[in-house]
């Protein structure tokens, strides 16, 4: 899964990040503890979100659709954002379209309206981690708990209690331990099939002949409602929503 994304305006958020680093220490404790195969295990210490309603999910990253073979899953990472968000929501709405939201846990706490929004339409949410960084699969394990554990409880609250179903790490930088990690509290890793690089402004041209010429390689597609000017991505969503729809295709989301 290549890395497609830098920290660019994330790289604000960093510090935020950082800076709950000294809070997640104080209550968020992991271990590493032994398992009966010898394997290791995450083991919470301390509070985070209730995860036993949803019970652990697979470890290995989800790319199918719950809809089968010719499903399609609209992901929607990075906000939520107050000018492009909403703007999200409202094609969508139109389209008859769910989706899923990659939440970043500060925006969802800066917004927690717009969470609620996203989860009253009926779309699912995402855990992204506190910050974005793109360097998680070189940090250690504590501070990847940090960045997941954190997110989860951000994210819950500002949903007024809905947890994330989804962790998708940044730019793709899974590790074994935030799979586990993530799994264990009931949020299935998530990848993607179909990047539009909408993040990139090629173009809506650009981006809508990507989607198609790639949606064979499977059913997951990665958009994004924050980070910038984000026109471009409602432009090709208007396009590609309805020939997806044209090519007999439905819409769902991932599997957990």
């Amino acid at each position: 899964m290549a890395r497609h994304k830098g920290r660019g305006w994330h790289g604000r958020l960093l510090g935020a990040g950082l800076g709950v680093t000294a809070l997640a220490a104080a209550t968020s404790v992991w271990t590493a503890q032994a398992d009966p195969a010898g394997g290791r295990q995450p083991q919470a210490r301390a509070s985070a979100p209730d995860a036993r309603s949803q019970g652990q999910v697979a470890a290995d990253i989800a790319h199918a659709s719950d809809r089968g073979a010719r499903g399609v899953n609209i992901t929607i990472d990075d906000g939520p954002d107050p000018v492009w968000t909403p703007q999200v929501l409202q094609l969508l709405k139109d389209s008859g379209v769910k989706a899923t939201f990659c939440m970043v846990g500060t925006q969802a706490q800066a917004y927690p309206d717009l969470v609620k929004k996203v989860v009253a339409a009926g779309h699912r949410l995402c855990n992204h981690t506190v910050s974005h960084d793109t360097t998680m699969d070189t940090r250690s394990e504590e501070y990847q708990s940090q960045q997941i554990l954190e997110a989860e409880r951000m994210i819950t609250e500002a949903s007024g209690g809905v947890r994330p179903q989804y962790y998708r790490a940044p730019g793709g930088a899974f590790t074994p331990y935030s799979r586990q990690l993530a799994a264990s509290r009931g949020m299935r890793p998530l990848g993607w099939n179909v990047d539009s690089k909408d993040f990139e402004h090629p173009g809506v041209d650009t981006m809508v002949a990507t989607v198609k010429s790639e949606i064979s390689n499977g059913p997951t597609v990665l958009f994004h409602d924050a980070g910038g000017d984000r026109s471009q991505t409602l432009a090709a969503l208007r396009e590609v929503l309805p020939w997806l729809r044209q090519q007999g295709y439905s819409f769902g989301f991932p599997v957990r």
